[in-house]
């Protein structure tokens, strides 16, 4: 396996440079997906103001505000592995709202949120219409065994001791989750040091 060395700048650089030579007709889907402990929100976050700066509309939208209502998502429990890895996300939802009118011909209206799950209501948010030329910004933790439909797809991916070792305390029941999570992504970042990102090659 080749690896090549990035720094966050020129990770960031990388991403926004392939996001942008999509094509711009229709919308742009794009989906970080990574392990709590990896932040992948943080990524997405850091390609909306260079993908704005060269004329693309962007949209972030977070999977974990399209969680089902607690009394689905814990219905075994709080601490349930399988539950969070199969039961936790709103995965029609998220199709529905989000990715689906993002299709080619779709109308481009989308809800950036559903479901607030700290206070398990409707996040009552309201519809936005991407831009021609939009690019979505996906993030969310164990996405990329779904086949949710998208443009470019990239895995933050940790070694077993780098998760087991950045999970904290109250999150650690969550671990087995992982186990055998193996997803093909379009651009695979070995993310164990996010300060010494490597692209797999």
């Amino acid at each position: 396996m080749k690896v090549r060395s990035l720094t966050p700048e020129t990770l960031v650089a990388e991403l926004v440079e392939r996001i942008d030579a999509l094509p711009r007709a229709g919308w742009t889907r794009v989906v970080v997906d990574g392990a709590a402990p990896a932040a992948p929100g943080s990524l997405a976050d850091a390609l909306v103001d260079p993908l704005r700066a060269r004329g693309r509309p962007v949209l972030r939208v977070s999977a974990a505000d399209f969680l089902r209502p607690a009394s689905v998502r814990l219905e075994h429990g709080r601490t349930d592995p399988d539950a969070f890895r199969d039961d936790w996300l709103d995965a029609g939802g998220l199709l529905r709202e989000v990715l689906t009118p993002l299709e080619p011909g779709g109308s481009g209206k989308v809800l950036p949120s559903l479901w607030d799950a700290a206070a398990d209501r409707a996040s009552r948010a309201s519809y936005v219409t991407l831009g021609e030329g939009g690019v979505l910004l996906l993030d969310g933790t164990l996405l990329l065994d779904r086949g949710l439909p998208a443009e470019l797809t990239v895995h933050l991916w940790l070694s077993a001791g780098a998760l087991d070792r950045k999970t904290s305390a109250e999150q650690r029941w969550t671990l087995p989750a992982y186990d055998g999570y193996d997803p093909a992504a379009d651009v695979l970042l070995r993310y164990d040091h996010p300060d010494r990102p490597a692209l797999v090659l």
